[in-house]
C-alpha cells in the first residue's frame, strides 16, 4: 500500500509549512520622469528548493523608482552582499543574483530578504528560504526478528528519513510483491504497519519498508525486518484463524494502538484536508465506527483504509467540534476523541495603499488582517521599524498609522506585516509627498477613428498633485463638450456614443490643479461601418461535389487594403495553410470547399473585418448524399414460402429514404448475383418476403433517396425453403410455321428459380380447332416442340403446363395457332395507276381471296422502275424501287416520283413465308413539272454600278427548260428593303447576266428560278455589293525569281481607265510586311528588288497601302540560292553527266518519231478530240504570245489568275469540263462561278460560252 504525507509534519527537515505571502499593493501609477520612491515589482518564491537535477537557483528581486533604485540583501537576519562571492552570478540590472549548482550548496541554506532603496525611501520583500535537501537515507541498522504470540498484536515500524514532500510508503517483499492489507492487517498514516492480531502466515523474513520522494526522484528501503508467529493452544471454544483450524486463540475486546490516550487536539488550517485514523487490535479483529458528537458526519467525509481513516477534504468552520472513533467486536469496545480546531492564516481586511498626499495634508494608513489565532502586526518604514526611525508627526493608533501635515522629506515606504503561526502577510505602501503641475502622459495630436454608431473613447491620462479636473473641448471653441451622448470619465478620457459624422474634428484636453494648467489635442475621424452586403447563403449539396460561399463587403474607402475576409466553421477558424484544410480555397471573398464530404457540414460563419470594425453572415451547408447502408438486417417468422426481414436505416444525409430495395441472391443456379425481389416505401423498416421452393436464399437491403442508391447492407444468413410444385406455366406461347407441314411451338421458359424443385419438364397438348378429336400430348424438357406432317396453315389449339418431382403446376390455358405457311399462289387483278401530278400517283388493285394466301396476309407490295425521260427517246432503266402497304387493302399511294418521265410498275401478295407471284406490268407516264433549284448562283464583277451574276443550270429540269426568272432587290443594312425588280431571261442556255444602273457601295439580293412550260421551280438566292470606283483589272498575272529580286508581270484590261494599287510582300521565315509605292495599271510589270537569295516569300496585290485579309491576288514564291550557277558549272563539266545527258536526248528523239508515226496513222489524243469536237471561241481573239510565252527565269501564273485574256476554261486535263456528263471534277469559270462542277451531272450536250469575262479584284 502507499501512503500519501502531503503536510510531512515531523517528517521534513528545516521546511516551514506556514503560509507566507507577499502582497503588491495597489501601485500608483507615477511616470518614471518624477521622482518617486522605489517598488518591488517581482521577486522569488517564499520558498525555493534546489533540487539536485536543476542547473542553477535565481533569487530574484527587481524594483522600480527615480532614482533607480539600489539592492542589498539580508542572511538570516544578517548582511549579505552576494558580490562578495565569485560563485555567484549577478544581475547589473536588478537585485537578483543566481546559485549554481556546482555542489556544496549547503552553506547557501537559509532565509534571504532584498532591500530595493533610494534617496527618498527602501521597500523590502519577502523573505525567501533557500532550501537545500539532502538525500534522505534509512539508518543502517541490524533489525531482531519479532517474535509474536498468534493472536496478539503487533507493529512494524518505517520510521522513513525526512526529505521534500510529499513522501510515499510502500511495504513490500525483497521481491517486491506488496503486503497484503485489510481489516486486520493495515498501514497508518506515520508509516507504520500494523497487525491487529498475529496469524502464523504473518511469518516471514523481508517485510521492508519503501519511502518515495517524487520530487527529488528517490526512493529509499529500510532493512528487511522479520516476524516470527508462534503456536499457542487454549481451551477457549471460540474459532481459529490459524491456517490449520487445530490451535486456539484466546479471544478478547479491541484496544486502540493508535492514536495513543483517550483524546486528540487537532488544529487545522481552512481549507486543508482533515485526517483522523483509529487502528484497534484485538480477536476477532475489531471494526471501527465514526460518529461527530452532537451532530451528522458531513456528506464531505469519505472512510477509507477499510474503514479507519476518516477523511474530510477543504475543512471550514463547520467542519469544527468533537469526533470519536468506536472499535468493536463482540467481546466489547474501546473509543477515542478527537478535537477538531479550523484555524485561519492571516487575511487582509483592509491592506495598506499607495498615497499621493499634497504637502500640508494628513496620512492615514490603515492595516487591517484577520486570521486564528489573530496576527500579530509589525510596522517598519523604509525596512526598518518604527522604534528605530522615530517621528514627532506619527502616530501609531491600533491598526492605523497616522502621519499629521506632511512635508516632503516625510515620503517613505511603510511596510505591514502581519503573522500568526500559520503564516505571514507583508505589504509596501509607498507614501509619496509632492505638489506637482499636471502631466498629461497621452501623447499629444493622438489620431481615433470610430465607425459611425460605435462608441469612442479618446483618452487624457494625467499626473498631478493634488488631482487635476479635467475638461474638454473641440475645434479650438471654449465651450465643453456635453451631451447625452458624451461622458468625461474618472480617468480623463471622453467616450462619445453612437458616433456620428459630425463628431469627426479636434479635440482639446485642458488638465488643471493649482500647480497649474496642460493640454493635449486629439483628432476623431468617422469611418462608415463595414457591412456584409452579399452574404453566403444556405446551400444544400451533393457529397463530392464543390460548394461556394460568396461574401461581399462594403466598407470605408480608407482601410483598402486592410480589409480580411475571415472564414469559420462550427465556431472554429479555418486556417487555409494547414494540410488538413486544403480542401478550401478562398479568392476575392468565395470559399470554395473543393470535394465536399460529410464533415464539411455545419454552420459556416464569414467575418470582414478592418482594424476598426467587423461585420459577420452565416449560412448552413448541409451535405446530401446516398442514404447509408441499413444495419442490423434480420430474418424472423420463418414459414415454408415466406419470411419476414426487419432492419435499421442508415442515415439518410439529409435527403428522406423514398423506399428500401430488397435483393435476393441464391447459390445454386446464379451464385454471387444479386436481383431485386421487392421494394417497400421509405417509412417502413421490414417487409414480407414471398419465396420460391427449393432455393438457399439470403438477402440484404439498399436504402434509395432523391440522391441515389445507397450501398447495400451487409446479407442476412441464408434461409432454404422446402421444393414445392410449380407455380405457373410457360408463357408467351409463340405458334409459327417455318416449313409448310410443320407447325413450330415455343414458349419462355420458367426462370431456374421458378422450378419450385428439381425434374422440371413441359407437356405440350395439341389438337386441331374445330375437329373432334383428342389431344395428342408430348413431354419434353426444352422450350420448344416441331409438329410434324401437318396441313398447311390449319388453326390449332395448344395448350403447356410444367411439372417438377413434387408434381404438376397450374392448370394451362388454351391459346390458338396456325401451322406453317406456303408462299401466296395468285397475283392481285385489275392493277390500275391514277396519275395525280408529276410525283404522286394512286395505284389500286383486286385483293388476292384468302384460299390463295396460303398464310397470314402480310399486305400487298408495289414495285416501280423508270424507264426514260420524255425530253429524249433513250431508256435509262433506272433502280427497281418498292413501297410496302401492309395488311388488308386495295390501293395505295407512290410517291416521290421523278417529272416527265415513263414508268413501269407492278402488285404482289405477301405473307410470313414470303412474297407471292407480281402482278402484270403496268406502264405509266407522269406529266412535265417545275425544274429543281438551280445548285449554285454567284454574284461576281462588282463594279460601281453593275454586278455579273454567274449560275449553273438545274440538276433536273423536270420538263422542257424554257429559261430563268431573275429578281433583286436593295437591302443594305437598314430595316427598309427595296423593290423588287424582274428579269425574264428566255434562253435556256444562258449562265450569267450583268445587271447594271445600279447604285454605287450598295448592297442587294438576287434571286434565280428556272422555268418550264409548267412554271418556275423554287428559287437560289445570292447577296452582293456594287463598289465606290471600279477595281483594277489585271490578266495574266506572273512573276520570275532570281536570287535576289522578283519581277511581277500582268497584262492591263483596256476596258478600264488607269488606276493604282500596291505590291506588297513578306519574309515567311522573318514575318514583316513591306509595301512597295503605288503602281500604275498601265504598266506591265514591277521589280521588288533587295530579296535575301533561297528565301520563301509571299507575294499580294492590294488595292490600299496597308495590309489586311483582302488582295486582288496572292502568291508565293521562293528566290534563287547563290551557289546555283556554280554547281551547275561544274557538273557540266564532267564526263559522266556529258554521257547520260546524251542518253536522255537520243531516248526523247525515238519518243518523237514513235508519236509522229501514230498521228500519221490517225491516232489522237483524248484532250485533242474534246478540243476538237467543242472549240474554246473566246481563246480565238487572243495574242498567240499569251499561249506561246516561255521562261527560263520561273515565271510562272500567280495563284487565282488564269492563262488568257479571254478566260480559257480548258486545263490540260479538263478540256470538256462545261460539257462532259461524266464523274470529272467542274472547274472554276473566269467569273468565279462553279458551273463546271455541276455541268458534270446533265445529259450531255454542249454549251457556248459567250463573250470576254474579266477577272478582278
Amino acid at each position: 500500500m502507499r501512503l500519501p504525507l502531503d503536510t510531512g509534519v515531523a517528517l521534513l527537515l528545516g521546511v516551514v509549512s506556514s503560509i507566507s505571502v507577499f502582497h503588491f499593493a495597489r501601485a500608483l501609477d507615477i511616470p518614471l520622469e518624477v521622482e518617486q520612491l522605489p517598488t518591488i515589482t517581482a521577486q522569488s518564491p517564499s520558498s525555493l528548493i534546489a533540487f539536485p537535477f536543476d542547473e542553477s537557483f535565481s533569487l530574484k528581486c527587481e524594483a522600480k523608482g527615480n532614482p533607480e533604485p539600489k539592492y542589498r540583501w539580508t542572511k538570516n537576519g544578517h548582511e549579505f552582499d552576494p558580490y562578495q562571492d565569485a560563485r555567484l552570478i549577478k544581475d547589473g540590472n536588478s537585485g537578483t543574483f543566481v546559485i549554481p549548482n556546482k555542489g556544496n550548496l549547503i552553506q547557501y541554506q537559509g532565509k534571504y530578504r532584498c532591500y530595493a532603496f533610494n534617496e527618498l525611501g527602501t521597500a523590502i520583500s519577502e523573505e525567501i528560504e533557500f532550501i537545500v535537501p539532502v538525500v534522505p537515507k534509512f539508518p543502517k541498522e541490524k533489525i531482531d526478528p519479532i517474535v509474536v504470540e498468534e493472536g496478539q498484536p503487533f507493529i512494524l515500524e518505517c520510521n522513513p528519513p525526512r526529505g521534500i514532500p510529499p513522501l510515499q510508503i510502500y511495504w513490500m517483499t525483497l521481491g517486491l510483491q506488496h503486503i497484503e492489507q485489510d481489516e486486520r492487517v493495515s498501514m497508518g498514516l506515520n508509516g507504520n504497519l500494523f497487525f491487529s492480531n498475529a496469524q502464523l502466515k504473518d511469518s516471514r523474513a523481508d517485510y521492508c519498508c519503501y519511502a518515495a520522494f517524487p520530487r527529488i526522484r528517490t526512493i529509499v528501503q529500510k532493512t528487511a525486518m522479520s516476524v516470527i508467529v508462534r503456536n499457542t493452544k487454549s481451551s477457549s471454544d471460540s474459532e481459529s484463524d490459524s491456517d490449520d483450524g487445530a490451535n486456539k486463540i484466546l479471544e478478547r475486546k479491541p484496544s486502540l494502538l493508535t492514536p495513543p490516550g483517550g483524546q486528540t487536539e487537532i488544529r487545522l488550517v481552512h481549507g486543508d484536508k482533515l485526517e483522523l485514523e483509529c487502528i484497534a487490535e484485538g480477536f476477532p479483529t475489531p471494526s471501527i465506527e465514526w460518529i461527530k458528537i452532537g451532530e451528522r458526519l458531513t456528506d464531505r467525509a469519505s472512510v477509507d483504509n477499510h474503514g479507519k481513516l476518516l477523511t474530510i477534504p477543504g475543512v471550514h468552520g463547520d467542519d469544527e467540534g468533537k469526533y470519536m472513533c468506536k472499535a468493536r467486536n463482540p467481546h466489547g469496545e474501546d473509543v477515542h476523541y478527537f478535537h477538531v480546531t479550523v484555524e485561519a492564516p492571516p487575511r487582509w481586511l483592509s491592506e495598506p495603499e499607495d498615497q499621493l498626499a499634497t504637502i500640508g495634508s494628513d496620512v492615514y494608513i490603515k492595516c487591517m488582517v484577520s486570521g486564528l489565532p489573530p496576527p500579530t502586526i509589525t510596522w517598519r518604514v523604509n525596512g526598518q521599524l518604527l522604534k528605530d526611525a522615530p517621528a514627532s508627526n506619527r502616530k501609531v493608533l491600533e491598526d492605523t498609522i497616522f502621519l499629521h501635515n506632511v512635508k516632503a522629506n516625510d515620503s517613505a515606504v511603510y511596510q505591514c506585516e502581519a503573522s500568526n503561526r500559520h503564516g505571514t502577510l507583508l505589504a509596501n505602501a509607498n507614501i509619496m509627498v509632492m505638489n506637482l503641475p499636471p502631466m498629461i502622459l497621452t501623447e499629444d495630436y493622438q489620431e481615433y477613428a470610430a465607425v459611425q454608431g460605435k462608441s469612442v473613447v479618446m483618452h487624457c491620462k494625467v499626473f498631478s498633485s493634488p488631482p487635476s479636473t479635467i475638461s474638454w473641448t473641440k475645434d479650438d471653441t471654449t465651450n465643453s463638450v456635453e451631451g447625452p451622448r458624451v461622458t468625461v470619465h474618472e480617468n480623463g478620457s471622453l467616450e462619445i456614443h453612437s458616433v456620428e459624422k459630425e463628431d469627426m474634428g479636434q479635440y482639446s484636453c485642458f488638465a488643471t490643479n493649482t500647480e497649474g494648467k496642460f493640454a493635449i489635442t486629439a483628432i476623431l475621424d468617422i469611418k462608415d461601418p463595414t457591412r456584409i452586403v452579399e452574404p453566403p447563403q444556405d446551400l444544400r449539396i451533393l457529397r463530392g461535389t464543390t460548394a461556394q460561399f460568396s461574401c461581399q463587403a462594403e466598407y470605408d474607402r480608407s482601410f483598402r487594403g486592410d480589409l480580411e475576409i475571415l472564414w469559420q466553421k462550427d465556431d472554429a477558424e479555418i486556417a487555409f495553410n494547414h494540410t488538413e484544410n486544403a480542401g478550401y480555397l478562398v479568392e476575392d471573398g468565395i470559399l470554395q470547399i473543393i470535394n465536399v464530404s460529410h464533415k464539411d457540414q455545419g454552420k459556416y460563419v464569414c467575418t470582414a473585418r478592418t482594424p476598426l470594425d467587423e461585420d459577420t453572415a452565416s449560412a448552413q451547408l448541409i451535405v446530401l448524399d446516398v442514404p447509408d447502408a441499413p444495419e442490423d438486417v434480420t430474418l424472423f417468422e420463418h414459414k415454408n414460402r415466406s419470411v419476414k426481414l426487419k432492419w435499421i436505416p442508415g442515415d439518410d444525409h439529409n435527403s428522406p429514404t423514398n423506399e428500401f430495395i430488397i435483393e435476393y441472391e441464391e447459390k445454386q443456379w446464379e451464385p454471387g448475383r444479386w436481383k431485386e425481389l421487392l421494394r417497400v416505401p421509405g417509412n417502413h423498416a421490414w417487409a414480407l418476403l414471398k419465396l420460391h421452393g427449393h432455393v438457399d436464399y439470403q438477402f440484404r437491403v439498399s436504402a434509395v433517396n432523391a440522391i441515389g442508391k445507397g450501398a447495400p447492407s451487409e446479407p442476412t444468413e441464408r434461409y432454404r425453403t422446402p421444393a414445392t410444385a410449380p407455380d405457373k406455366n410457360p408463357e408467351n406461347i409463340k405458334i409459327e410455321g417455318h416449313l409448310p407441314h410443320e407447325m413450330d411451338i415455343i414458349w419462355e421458359p420458367l426462370l431456374p428459380i421458378e422450378h419450385n424443385g428439381p425434374g422440371l419438364e413441359y407437356k405440350v397438348s395439341y389438337r386441331r380447332l374445330g375437329v373432334d378429336e383428342d389431344w395428342k400430348e408430348q413431354v419434353v424438357k426444352r422450350h420448344s416442340f416441331i409438329v410434324k406432317n401437318t396441313p398447311t396453315f390449319i388453326p390449332y389449339e395448344i395448350k403447356i403446363q410444367s411439372r417438377n418431382h413434387q408434381g404438376w403446376g397450374p392448370k394451362p390455358k388454351v391459346v390458338t395457332g396456325y401451322s406453317g405457311e406456303d408462299f401466296p399462289a395468285a397475283a392481285p387483278d385489275d392493277v390500275a395507276v391514277e396519275v395525280l401530278n408529276s410525283s404522286l400517283i394512286k395505284v389500286s388493285w383486286t385483293r388476292v381471296h384468302k384460299d390463295k394466301l396460303h398464310g397470314h396476309l402480310g399486305g400487298y407490295r408495289v414495285n416501280w422502275w423508270r424507264l426514260r425521260s420524255l425530253l429524249n427517246s433513250e431508256n435509262v432503266h433506272g433502280e427497281k424501287q418498292s413501297l410496302t402497304f401492309p395488311g388488308d387493302r386495295n390501293h395505295g399511294m407512290v410517291p416521290g416520283l421523278k417529272p416527265f418521265s415513263e414508268y413501269s410498275l407492278t402488285v404482289m401478295v405477301f405473307n410470313g413465308r414470303g412474297n407471292g407471284p407480281g402482278s402484270h406490268p403496268v406502264t405509266f407516264k407522269t406529266p412535265e413539272g417545275v425544274p429543281e433549284k438551280n445548285p449554285v448562283l454567284r454574284a461576281t464583277n462588282a463594279q460601281r454600278d453593275s454586278i455579273t451574276l454567274v449560275w449553273a443550270p438545274p440538276l433536273e429540269a423536270n420538263g422542257i427548260h424554257t429559261g430563268y426568272l431573275l429578281q433583286y432587290q436593295l437591302i443594305n443594312d437598314t430595316a427598309d428593303v427595296g423593290e423588287i425588280h424582274t428579269v425574264n431571261i428566255t434562253s435556256p442556255n444562258t449562265n450569267s447576266w450583268v445587271l447594271e444602273s445600279l447604285e454605287p457601295l450598295s448592297r442587294y439580293k438576287f434571286y434565280l428560278r428556272s422555268c418550264t412550260r409548267v412554271g418556275c421551280g423554287p428559287p437560289v438566292s445570292e447577296e452582293g455589293s456594287t463598289v465606290l470606283e471600279a477595281l483594277p483589272i489585271l490578266y495574266n498575272i506572273s512573276s520570275s525569281v532570281s536570287d535576289n529580286f522578283a519581277k511581277i508581270s500582268w497584262i492591263p484590261g483596256n476596258e478600264q481607265k488607269e488606276s493604282e494599287f500596291y505590291v506588297a510582300y513578306m519574309n515567311n521565315r522573318k514575318g514583316n510586311w513591306k509595301i512597295s509605292e503605288a503602281v500604275n495599271t498601265s504598266k506591265s510589270f514591277h521589280i521588288i528588288e533587295g530579296l535575301e537569295p533561297g528565301t520563301v516569300y509571299t507575294v499580294r496585290l492590294m488595292t490600299k497601302n496597308w495590309v489586311d485579309n483582302s488582295s486582288i491576288f496572292e502568291d508565293v514564291i521562293r528566290t534563287r540560292g547563290t551557289g546555283l550557277a556554280s554547281i551547275h558549272g561544274g557538273i557540266s563539266t564532267q564526263g559522266w553527266f556529258i554521257g547520260l545527258m546524251c542518253a536522255v536526248a537520243l531516248l526523247t528523239l525515238i519518243a518523237l518519231i514513235a508519236c509522229f508515226i501514230n498521228r500519221n496513222k490517225g491516232g489522237k489524243y483524248s484532250v485533242k478530240e474534246k478540243e476538237d469536237l467543242h472549240p474554246d471561241l473566246e481563246s480565238q481573239g487572243i495574242n498567240d504570245d499569251t499561249f506561246c510565252e516561255y521562261s527560263d527565269n520561273d515565271e510562272k501564273p500567280l495563284k487565282g489568275s488564269l492563262e488568257s485574256l479571254g478566260g480559257d476554261i480548258k486545263a490540260a486535263d479538263s478540256g470538256d469540263s462545261l460539257v462532259d456528263y461524266g464523274e470529272e471534277d467542274g472547274q472554276f469559270n473566269e467569273d468565279g462561278s462553279f458551273i463546271g462542277e455541276y455541268a458534270g451531272r446533265k445529259e450531255r450536250g454542249s454549251m457556248e460560252v459567250k463573250g470576254t469575262t474579266q477577272i478582278t479584284a
